[in-house]
């Protein structure tokens, strides 16, 4: 992009002055919107076959972003060696893109089923071996007695056949000895839970269609191995074409006479404090979580039911930034000393008179982004860049303005704004609907405001 571009897009986007609160969402809502929208970044010839490429479609998740994004944000702000982070990870797209890249990468998500998805997708396995295995539980899936879960929950979801008919399958699956492809087939199993229950799956909340259709579990598993089967393969050659050599972990990357083991680490923790060396990051990409949009505890508590035994769905819920039931410790107090920033104390004052809880969310979830972009800002090296990929929405009528608060929030930790890039979501695994009244996503019948129709990529800069 142009240097007259840039900085046109940053004066459109830069901070807001010190005004009366009442004005700031306003004017930061005008600069933002002025920002034009850059086609390139669209990605609109992007096919499905192009978005769920290689391990990609593993499993479903919502409110991912596409690799094609991911991938370009690390070849133009990284170069091959160096280190990727993302911080909420999600379903590993911006980890398998860094492999694919020759990057060495960091994922960290709160949500275990997360963590395990990402794993699974960024460890290529020995189609052979698969195979192999795939025939083997098929064997075992027939032989096993089930040992049928006690849980309100399960039955709550399940028919009584569906629920025989996974418990003999996931006792196969447990049998597996090898972690890794043990973990695959889990990963497989996780993304037919839905299908195979009484899960409305045309509903973006969770609910039951007692007329519902359910399909036979292990011809839903035996179409979901293929697929990854054939997207491990594909993962694999591309691997191969890219001169890595297979190791331990995922290939060995070569310059100058020095041979380092590529690798991509997953951990589920909160990344407010992660686990990694002051400056040793080069690259931040992530898409961190929208506040109470999605309830990630509700859409993967099926998997949560199986894989882990939950029962209490709340305390579940509880654990992630954004959540609807996350509030501030103390109360709501100073907006501003709570944010670290004048648009976020703005935002929550007009969420007050319309509902203390929801402002009090919001609050909550932008104070949790603040310390993240602190550890962030800790653990990038100086020069290095971080990517935010994040959409503005509203609430209760009220206007959220994501973008121009982490915009100020990074500013006040000595990040510096590069760009500011606006593109349209055609791709993008979201509702484009919200419900006016209560904003949450909701069918477009039933609601009348764009949820999400552009998003920004704030590229920012560690100065020192």
């Amino acid at each position: 992009m142009a240097d007259r571009t840039i900085e046109s897009n940053i004066n459109c986007a830069l901070k807001v002055n010190e005004r009366a609160a009442s004005h700031i969402e306003e004017r930061s809502k005008a600069r933002f919107n002025d920002v034009p929208i850059s086609n390139d970044w669209a990605f609109s010839e992007a096919k499905r076959t192009d978005t769920t490429y290689i391990t990609h479609g593993y499993h479903r998740y919502p409110a991912k972003f596409i690799p094609q994004l991911a991938r370009r944000l690390i070849e133009e702000y990284s170069q091959e060696g160096n280190t990727v982070l993302d911080p909420f990870c999600g379903c590993g797209t911006t980890l398998v893109e860094s492999v694919v890249s020759r990057r060495f990468s960091y994922g960290f998500d709160i949500n275990p089923i997360s963590v395990m998805i990402s794993m699974a997708k960024i460890r290529p396995l020995d189609p052979v071996l698969l195979d192999e295995t795939f025939e083997q539980v098929r064997l075992n899936y027939c032989r096993v007695s089930p040992d049928l879960p006690e849980s309100e929950r399960i039955d709550y979801w399940y028919r009584e056949n569906e629920k025989v008919e996974l418990s003999k399958l996931f006792q196969a699956i447990l049998d597996i000895d090898d972690i890794d492809v043990r973990r695959f087939f889990v990963c497989g199993f996780s993304n037919i839970l839905k299908n195979c229950s009484i899960w409305n799956q045309k509903s973006n909340k969770p609910t039951r269609d007692f007329k519902k259709n359910v399909p036979d579990v292990m011809r839903t598993f035996n179409r979901q191995i293929r697929m990854m089967i054939k997207g491990n393969s594909a993962f694999r050659e591309l691997i191969d074409k890219q001169t890595f050599v297979e190791s331990e972990l995922n290939g060995d990357w070569q310059k100058g006479g020095m041979v380092r083991t590529i690798s991509a680490n997953v951990d589920c923790r909160d990344s407010r404090s992660l686990p990694l060396v002051s400056e040793s990051v080069d690259l931040v990409v992530t898409s961190p979580p929208y506040v109470t949009s999605y309830e990630y505890g509700d859409l993967h508590q099926l998997s949560m039911l199986w894989l882990e035994g939950l029962e209490d769905l709340r305390a579940f819920r509880e654990t992630f930034i954004g959540s609807a039931l996350r509030q501030v410790d103390s109360g709501i107090g100073d907006f501003k000393t709570l944010t670290h920033s004048s648009i976020a104390a703005a935002i929550g004052k007009n969420l007050i008179s319309k509902n203390g809880k929801i402002a009090s969310s919001v609050v909550s979830y932008f104070q949790s982004m603040f310390e993240i972009w602190s550890e962030l800002y800790r653990v990038l090296r100086v020069g290095s860049k971080l990517c935010i990929v994040i959409g503005n929405t509203s609430l209760k009528g009220v206007e959220i303005h994501n973008a121009e608060v982490f915009v100020e929030q990074a500013q006040s930790l000595n990040l510096r704004l590069l760009d500011v890039i606006k593109r349209e979501i055609p791709s993008k695994n979201l509702p484009s609907t919200r419900d006016k009244a209560t904003g949450r996503f909701a069918k477009a019948t039933a609601a009348d405001a764009l949820a999400y129709p552009t998003e920004y990529i704030l590229v920012l800069e560690k100065c020192h």
